[in-house]
């Protein structure tokens, strides 16, 4: 008995024209940043704790023998600590490496310092975090096309400016490739502040 039954055709195969191939290929490039810096806000989202549910318009604001919620309740990684931070780290890092420091890390001097343990000093590590979240804000297609501008004009400038001033967090780092050292400057103790309890 013969088959009567008849196949529909395939769709046909999608094709480009070579002219939109640049087009295509930017596009997809930006795509995968997108995909990537939204795997790292992933990441960040799932090592900060959930917080906790909101009190309704006319509830107690905490249940009796019930404690606040404990744990940060910011994404500035000054405010995380064991595990978040350490993820929060690794990420700023890579950023710092794979971005910052190809495009702006201009030729290091004594009147420019940059240390690359900038992770062990504190201040580097807040102000570059810092810079790293407004540039994330910044360049998404949301902050419109002056968002890149702002954030050099209102971030960048003013952080690379503090970073790397001569009495910056990287003074005491010595700056020559062939005799490389890095020392983290001690801060004033809270008692020599007349802070002690």
């Amino acid at each position: 008995m013969p088959d009567t039954t008849t196949t529909a055709p395939g769709p046909e195969p999608f094709r480009v024209p070579d002219e939109n191939l640049d087009d295509l290929a930017s596009t997809l490039a930006k795509t995968m940043a997108e995909v990537k810096q939204h795997g790292v806000l992933l990441d960040r989202l799932g090592s900060e704790p959930t917080p906790a549910p909101q009190p309704t318009e006319g509830a107690p604001a905490t249940a009796a023998g019930s404690e606040p919620a404990a744990g940060p309740t910011s994404v500035f990684i000054i405010a995380l600590g064991g595990e978040a931070y350490a993820v929060e780290l690794t990420a700023l890092t890579a950023w710092v490496n794979h971005l910052l420091l190809p495009i702006y890390g201009r030729e290091i001097s004594t009147t420019r310092p940059w240390c690359a343990l900038w992770q062990e000093h504190p201040e580097a590590v807040a102000r570059l975090h810092a810079l790293w979240l407004a540039w994330q804000q910044l360049t998404d297609a949301e902050a419109g096309l002056s968002g890149p501008s702002t954030w050099h004009r209102d971030h960048l400038d003013q952080t690379l400016v503090h970073l790397r001033a001569p009495d910056g967090p990287f003074a005491a780092c010595t700056t020559s490739p062939t005799r490389p050292n890095h020392r983290v400057l001690a801060t004033p103790a809270p008692d020599q502040l007349g802070l002690t309890a």
